[in-house]
């Protein structure tokens, strides 16, 4: 007997609550709230989301800094307002530590699925899995599963009182009991995909993305991915139907299912998120939103002239202001010798008086910064890695398809400072550095030196695997938009900033 159902899925809404532009990536209607008033919901629904739900947007930042003066935790309250049934963690909800995570589950109404975390303080409430069953009688067993690469990238102080365990691993065992239990089993997986959905073309082999594997090897139904920020409407994978929405809460996956007795089929589609909102949780939020804006326009301090916004080539090609900023910011709170950082997927300028809104429009993500010991070889490595980003059309710099497709990766274009370095773009890519010498020209000769980075790009993400394996010196705990905010309010006026020479010639 033919059994029908429908389900709506969100994944890395990143804190995007309110129908309002904190940054210019966000969607001009977008929004958990804007999302909640389009679900429509009966017997046999089911509401689920992906994670990376805590991180992302100011809102976020000062409720946590501040969640004791507000009584409502907006980003639960917005997902209990869609009826949200399950969920799982996605890497950034650890950012924070146990009790920021605790507070948020305990704060939720729908039941959080990650077979890979185990909960070592007791006070999560995680289960591994679940089946539902819906109006129609359909058993619909579900798991959650998180990228196993938080333990790679989250400080260690989060994770003392949590284990996370072989994704893979964790998922393969968690089918298997599954399958016995259910007519459907569905996989939220924080993850993406290794291979490029068209041609196969590996894209990474780290482990951090291991949906194509899962999807071959393992016996789900429906795979609900995420992380990788990458508008996936729907593809059949080996028999598992998978799909993954964009980022930032300004489109949704509307999932039909059919179940036919002895098989599943789906089809499903991406709705972008209307203008309208519900009158609650809106009105009990409002307060809390009103502070973050109050907040965000408080001035911090002044440049001596404004930064336009960088076009990404340019940036790349000449030099990039903003970017001095942050790395001028990462060599002070660190003392290294070198720094490198790298810019949103958007154009970012700088103006005067700057605000907080202003910093955090500029610099996207919740990043903490690590030193890295480091030799010359290590540097003209990443650096060539650097160089990668350009080919050459018609004897003319562009940006390589390998930094836009299948997804655009601007921000796996790194900036240095304190170096000096050449890029000869007529040359294969992997030597294109052609000099590589101390900011004052003096050649780096022989031993070890102190590379600031971020902590993502620490791990070797976006291909810089060789910075995986260089020893840690330092590890810190504050983010790089507070950072960067003190630094401003200690040097206002600030000037100009010459930390780098570099060239690209072609």
């Amino acid at each position: 007997m033919e059994k029908t159902f429908q389900i709506y899925y969100t994944s890395d809404t990143h804190g995007h609550i309110f129908p309002v532009n904190y940054a210019s990536n966000c969607p001009e209607n977008s929004g958990l709230l804007n999302l909640a008033a389009q679900v429509e919901k009966d017997g046999n629904t089911l509401v689920l989301d992906g994670g990376d739900s805590l991180q992302g947007t100011p809102l976020t930042q000062y409720y946590l800094e501040h969640c004791k003066k507000w009584p409502i935790h907006p980003v639960a309250a917005a997902f209990n307002a869609m009826g949200l049934d399950y969920f799982t963690l996605g890497n950034h909800d650890f950012n924070f530590g146990y009790e920021a995570l605790r507070d948020y589950l305990q704060a939720m109404d729908g039941v959080c699925l990650c077979t890979n975390v185990e909960d070592l303080g007791g006070e999560l409430r995680i289960r591994p899995w679940a089946v539902h069953t819906l109006a129609n009688g359909l058993r619909v067993g579900i798991t959650g599963v998180v990228t196993d690469f938080v333990n790679v990238w989250e400080q260690p102080q989060n994770l003392e009182r949590i284990r996370v365990t072989d994704a893979f691993q964790a998922a393969r065992a968690t089918c298997a009991a599954l399958r016995e239990q259910c007519d459907v089993c569905v996989c939220i997986y924080h993850g993406g995909f290794e291979e490029e959905l068209e041609t196969g073309r590996v894209l990474s082999d780290s482990g951090e993305n291991l949906a194509c594997k899962i999807a071959r090897e393992l016996d789900f139904d429906l795979l609900l991915t995420g992380h990788q920020h990458m508008a996936v409407e729907g593809v059949n994978l080996s028999g598992t139907y998978a799909v993954q929405p964009p980022a930032n809460a300004g489109q949704f996956l509307h999932i039909s299912g059919k179940w036919e007795g002895t098989r599943s089929s789906f089809r499903s589609r991406l709705t972008a998120v209307g203008a309208i909102h519900p009158a609650e949780p809106y009105q009990s939020l409002l307060p809390l939103e009103n502070a973050v804006q109050d907040w965000l326009d408080q001035p911090i301090g002044e440049l001596d002239r404004t930064i336009p916004p960088e076009g990404k080539l340019e940036a790349a090609l000449y030099g990039s202001q903003v970017a001095a900023l942050f790395n001028q910011v990462q060599l002070t709170e660190t003392g290294a010798d070198f720094s490198c950082t790298s810019l949103g997927n958007d154009p970012v300028g700088l103006a005067s008086p700057v605000t907080m809104r202003g910093v955090t429009a500029a610099y996207l993500f919740a990043n903490t910064l690590v030193v890295l010991e480091v030799t010359e070889e290590v540097l003209r490595q990443t650096l060539e890695r650097c160089a990668a980003y350009f080919t050459l059309v018609d004897g003319q710099p562009q940006i390589s398809e390998e930094f836009l497709l299948p997804k655009v990766e601007h921000y796996n274009y790194d900036f240095y400072a304190g170096l000096s370095y050449t890029f000869d773009l007529r040359r294969p890519v992997g030597s294109r550095v052609i000099r590589l010498a101390k900011l004052d020209g003096s050649p780096l000769g022989g031993g070890t030196f102190r590379l600031c980075t971020s902590n993502y790009r620490a791990t070797g993400t976006g291909g810089y695997e060789i910075l995986r394996e260089c020893p840690v010196l330092w590890r810190g705990g504050t983010e790089m938009p507070d950072l960067t905010a003190r630094y401003i309010q200690a040097h206002s006026p600030m000037p100009q900033l010459h930390n780098v020479e570099m060239r690209v010639i072609w």
